[in-house]
């Protein structure tokens, strides 16, 4: 017998996969580096099933039908290249690798162009919705060698999560566009998690309300505009006991940790010169969290905040609700506007309506909210913000007020909200017609002769000033974002 496709790695990912694949009627060749993995998988979960093991690439390779499709989930950077440079010999013209791991879109891109002068393709899949969506329908974001998609469209679009009978799986693009959308998915995951975090905090230590009321709060959010997977399972982990009766939660230490996808979304759009400005402070925000002994010392030093402000708490937690969900607008918008930059850069035609739609079932950010995005862009391919959709001027107009309430009281309450006032500001930002960057431009040229535009003239012609009289008229080179 061969098999349909070869999976290398068998962590808790991997093995999920090819349950899944072999679930749905395809047969699997496994290998690992460390055999007895094989071994305990074949001869354990995956027994009586039509899953091979394999004691070798070569032999995994051997038991593959053609075009052999292998499919690597090990640990991203150089055990992808390790790996790759194994395979390349054992493979025939036309066979494909296909990397799962969450690898940089920048090594994909460098990937594709080198298996692809061995006569071989190769795809990039980005894979979100972690054991469980793994093993039970997965988002798919794929790329790379569009030679490739044929042969792994069937088993790509059958394993994947259906919403409304429709597959969360599409072809993203060429290069590593699908590892690309995949890191700004995580990046807009950061937002998510970070936005609800503060939520919590502002209903803890602002309402002074404990974790099962909590759940209840996020609960009901669950029933309207805010129903999606990070919610809902806040709500679960919320009302979680401890093996002493009492909320799991208030024993957890709070440090948080990270992979980097949200740090690669952030230097992406540094590079880009993307206002990434939300996300941007959900990674930091883990940063601080983790340097808890520089925090406990923080709060020894400072006198605590005194506020003698009233707050109803019932219309208070109505303007929270309002709060997140026009942060979250915001958030999706920022990583959607870098996704049309790198996009631009790169030729690739990311329809980003249906990005929409394959993360709307099987990944982590997947709620109902994404049906309003692909409606969107559906509308208007070519939107410049996603924030200029009547739907969501409309919503945000009518949820701003709960937002700069909420941002007001949690500062004057000392209450640390990076990303909620993140998303505050870029929207006014992006709201106001002037800005006070001409002064900063005045700044640049007095101190290093930078240039300016002049608002009286036309665009793209630069003006230097002898501010002090003392300065010549030779002007600075610049770099502009």
């Amino acid at each position: 017998m061969q098999a349909d496709i070869g999976l290398v790695g068998l962590a808790v990912m991997g093995e999920n996969l090819v349950m899944n694949m072999e679930s749905k009627g395809f047969s699997v060749a496994v290998y690992n580096r460390t055999l007895q993995r094989v071994r305990d998988f074949v001869g354990g979960r995956a027994a009586g099933k039509n899953i091979i093991g394999a004691n070798s690439l070569e032999e995994l390779v051997s038991a593959l039908k053609p075009p052999r499709r292998v499919m690597l989930m090990v640990k991203a950077g150089k055990p992808v290249d390790d790996f790759i440079d194994k395979l390349v010999p054992l493979l025939d013209v036309g066979d494909i690798i296909i990397d799962g791991g969450n690898s940089n879109y920048h090594d994909t891109m460098r990937r594709v162009s080198f298996v692809e002068t061995k006569g071989l393709l190769y795809i990039g899949v980005g894979v979100s919705g972690g054991e469980e969506g793994a093993l039970k329908g997965p988002s798919m974001m794929p790329g790379g060698s569009f030679e490739a998609w044929e042969h792994v469209k069937p088993i790509f679009q059958t394993i994947c999560a259906h919403v409304d009978g429709s597959p969360c799986c599409e072809w993203v693009g060429a290069g590593g566009a699908g590892h690309f959308v995949k890191m700004v998915h995580n990046g807009i995951e950061y937002g998510d998690m970070q936005l609800i975090c503060e939520a919590y905090s502002i209903m803890k230590n602002i309402l002074r309300m404990g974790a099962y009321e909590i759940s209840g709060i996020f609960d009901g959010w669950n029933k309207g505009e805010l129903n999606s997977y990070l919610i809902e399972i806040t709500r679960d982990i919320l009302k979680y006991e401890d093996e002493n009766g009492l909320p799991l939660i208030d024993s957890i230490l709070d440090t948080a940790e990270q992979k980097g996808t949200g740090k690669w979304t952030v230097d992406t759009a540094l590079d880009e010169g993307e206002p990434l400005t939300l996300i941007g402070e959900a990674v930091f925000a883990r940063c601080l969290s983790a340097m808890k002994d520089t925090r406990l010392k923080g709060s020894t030093l400072f006198e605590p905040i005194v506020s003698d402000m009233e707050i109803d708490k019932g219309e208070f937690i109505n303007h929270l609700e309002k709060a997140l969900y026009a942060a979250k607008i915001v958030s999706y918008a920022q990583g959607y506007a870098l996704m049309r930059a790198v996009a631009k850069k790169y030729g690739w035609r990311l329809n980003y309506g249906e990005i929409a739609l394959m993360w709307r079932g099987g990944c982590i950010i997947r709620s109902a909210f994404l049906g309003k995005i692909k409606d969107a862009f559906d509308a208007d391919p070519d939107l410049e913000n996603l924030l200029f959709a009547p739907y969501f001027v409309k919503k945000i107009n009518t949820a701003q007020t709960g937002l700069r309430t909420v941002c007001s009281t949690a500062i004057t309450k000392g209450v640390s909200i990076p990303a909620l006032s993140a998303a505050a500001s870029y929207f006014d930002g992006l709201r106001s017609a002037t800005l006070p960057a001409n002064l900063l431009q005045a700044q640049r040229d007095y101190f290093g002769a930078h240039t300016y535009e002049r608002a009286d003239r036309l665009r793209g012609e630069y003006f230097h000033t002898d501010w002090t009289g003392r300065g010549g008229a030779t002007a600075s080179t610049t770099y502009t974002a």
